[in-house]
């Protein structure tokens, strides 16, 4: 008999049959019949069935005791069953450990809300293989993401999350004590990615944690979530930016495509579609006169597309070119921050851009005004003290070079890829304004 330390994984017991090996997870079901013993065991690799004929022994008493979730390692020879449909294998015991007792009854089951399964975030996740696949998918999205970074020459950069004062003007933050004043918590990597341009980093990556306090209550909004923030020197124009992330969310939704688009059809019924490059494109001004001409009537900001001119700007675009993503274009002065550079000419329209996938905007990008006299007058046009962003400032007055970049939502990328109704489901523990726990 083997060693119990040589743990073999459920799906890969098949190259096992007639040994005897050991298996770690949790039981899934329990059928304690009256000649037998019948007990379904999970692991992160899929299910398998342990039988056993009563025979009054030990072993039969352990496998009574067992709950559902209960951590176990059993040791068992593997033998062929065609009746099994797991597998068309099962696994005949002689040793069974219990690890971990799972208490009874369960806090939630395959029935229970949403709200309710997060509060038990850890079973919500470890019982269901969808959950599990979906931060598989996350790991490849973001190991397709970085390789293309890599690929072009784009320094990691980790920038800090405490600042002294906010980060972008009018926004929501995040104050905290700080040793006897205060601090924020940092909105967006942004100030800091541009310095490190200034610094000559010709290329910036981050991957980290983005801090809003907005009192939103949508599917889409969450009040701490992953950012993916890019910022590029020496750009010819704001295309530059928009052509490098085309290229990055190809790269890495074929990444996920390859590696799980046969699970996330059968888990979440999507066909991942790897997008073409280059996406389409249609200026602000452009997307509001087809939407008007729709019957769009928007209620508040004018300027902005809501999230049903999203949709329809996006439905629209899918109708006239097959592409599910679209990029909107000079955004009006009036709705981006005072350091979006304006086009020559246009003093109304900013070097900007969303990205839309099917409708849902998951990238914020543009080209920044480099020029530190310009970026002081777009201050002071918003009525902007620039007293407490004399640090920002300063990285403009010795030769920053021209840049743009963009930050997207992993977690609105990952509810866009995996067809998913909220942000709730897309993030391991969801913060937002009524939740902090667990």
């Amino acid at each position: 008999m083997i060693h119990h330390t040589d743990r073999v994984l459920v799906a890969d017991l098949r190259e096992h049959l007639g040994q005897t090996i050991s298996i770690c997870g949790w039981v899934n079901t329990l059928r304690l019949q009256r000649k037998m013993q019948f007990v379904v065991v999970r692991d992160h690799t899929g299910m398998t069935q342990v039988t056993h004929q009563r025979d009054g022994g030990e072993l039969e008493a352990r496998l009574e005791q067992l709950t559902p979730e209960s951590s176990v390692r059993i040791t068992g020879r593997v033998v062929e069953n065609p009746v099994v449909k797991l597998g068309g294998l099962e696994i005949i015991p002689e040793a069974v450990e219990v690890l971990n007792r799972a208490e009874t009854p369960l806090p939630i089951d395959e029935h229970t809300a949403l709200e309710q399964r997060l509060d038990w975030r850890f079973l919500d996740v470890r019982k269901r293989p969808a959950a599990q696949l979906l931060f598989a998918v996350q790991t490849a999205l973001e190991q397709g993401m970085r390789e293309y970074a890599y690929a072009q020459g784009c320094t990691e950069m980790h920038t800090p999350k405490l600042m002294e004062t906010a980060s972008e003007s009018g926004a929501e933050v995040f104050k905290l004590g700080y040793f006897g004043r205060d601090a924020y918590l940092a909105q967006s990597p942004q100030f800091y990615k541009q310095m490190a341009i200034a610094a000559g980093i010709d290329k910036v990556f981050e991957v980290g944690p983005v801090f809003r306090a907005e009192p939103s209550f949508t599917s889409r909004h969450a009040t701490e979530f992953t950012g993916v923030d890019v910022e590029l020197a020496w750009i010819n124009d704001v295309e530059d930016v928009m052509a490098f992330e085309e290229r990055m969310l190809a790269h890495a939704i074929a990444q996920v495509a390859e590696k799980h688009g046969e699970a996330i059809r059968e888990h979440f019924g999507v066909d991942v579609v790897v997008p073409e490059a280059p996406f389409p494109r249609i200026t602000m001004a452009e997307a509001q006169e087809i939407l008007r001409a729709k019957g769009w009537d928007p209620e508040g900001v004018k300027e902005d597309l809501d999230p049903e001119g999203e949709r329809g700007i996006a439905a629209h675009i899918k109708e006239q070119t097959g592409h599910e993503f679209v990029f909107v274009t000079q955004y009006p002065v009036s709705i981006r921050p005072f350091y979006h550079m304006r086009p020559v000419g246009q003093p109304d329209v900013t070097l900007s851009f969303d990205l839309l996938w099917k409708g849902l905007e998951v990238t914020t990008g543009a080209q920044r005004e480099h020029r530190h006299d310009v970026l002081l007058k777009q201050a002071a046009e918003k009525e902007m003290s620039t007293e407490h962003m004399q640090d920002y400032l300063n990285a403009f007055r010795f030769g920053c070079p021209p840049h743009g970049g963009l930050g997207m939502g992993l977690g609105r990328v990952l509810m866009v890829l995996l067809g998913l109704d909220s942000i709730r489901e897309a993030t391991f523990l969801f913060r937002g304004p009524n939740r902090l726990t667990p």
